[in-house]
């Protein structure tokens, strides 16, 4: 299989709209127009509650860490860094699926898949510092982005190569393009915070 078959399958793989699908089957709305609009598990907790929200983090998760894990063994010939970028094409279709006209979530749990798939010690930290950053602020999105500047991080301490690197920086940036809404409403104070 070439990369670019095995990317383009990626992609497919996390466009498929997970909570989009689970909301609409449990309360009949379109997940799009409630909430923050967002389809991620976020905001699928909001309108559908704990156990849904639980759900769609845990098969968005499995939406990263699948093409991860098998893209690579169905390539010929490999080239470095394959699963993490078939992980970064995955991370894409959720954020931008093709089924849904482009609008999908922002890639959190998604990417917490494709690093534990491509690189546990990796996954771990981002667990970590995502878990700390909602502790101290219980802004969801502040610990999303923090999570999200530590991959580079640690890619670059854990001595990656070049090429992972450069793709820690492609998911990173991702996250934090994505929550471009939720950095205006931290500035005009109206972010909402866990609990409220």
């Amino acid at each position: 299989m070439p990369l670019i078959t095995a990317l383009l399958g990626a992609y497919l793989i996390g466009s498929f709209p997970t909570g989009f699908l689970l909301v609409k089957w449990l309360k009949r709305v379109d997940l799009r127009t409630v909430g923050s609009g967002n389809i991620g598990a976020t905001n699928v907790g909001r309108v559908a509650g704990p156990w849904a929200r639980a759900l769609v983090f845990v098969m968005d998760a499995a939406k990263g860490a699948l093409p991860v894990v098998v893209a690579p063994s169905l390539l010929a010939s490999p080239p470095p860094a394959a699963g993490l970028a078939c992980g970064l094409a995955a991370v894409l279709g959720h954020n931008f699926p093709i089924f849904l006209k482009f609008k999908g979530g922002k890639g959190v749990a998604t990417t917490i898949g494709v690093l534990f798939a491509a690189d546990p010690p990796a996954g771990i930290i981002y667990l970590l510092v995502w878990g700390a950053g909602l502790l101290i602020t219980r802004y969801v999105s502040v610990s999303s982005m923090a999570a999200a500047v530590s991959i580079p991080v640690m890619l670059l301490a854990l001595r990656r190569s070049p090429e992972e690197l450069l793709l820690g920086v492609a998911l990173a940036l991702l996250i934090i393009l994505r929550h471009r809404a939720n950095i205006d409403r931290l500035r005009r104070g109206t972010e909402p915070r866990v609990g409220r």
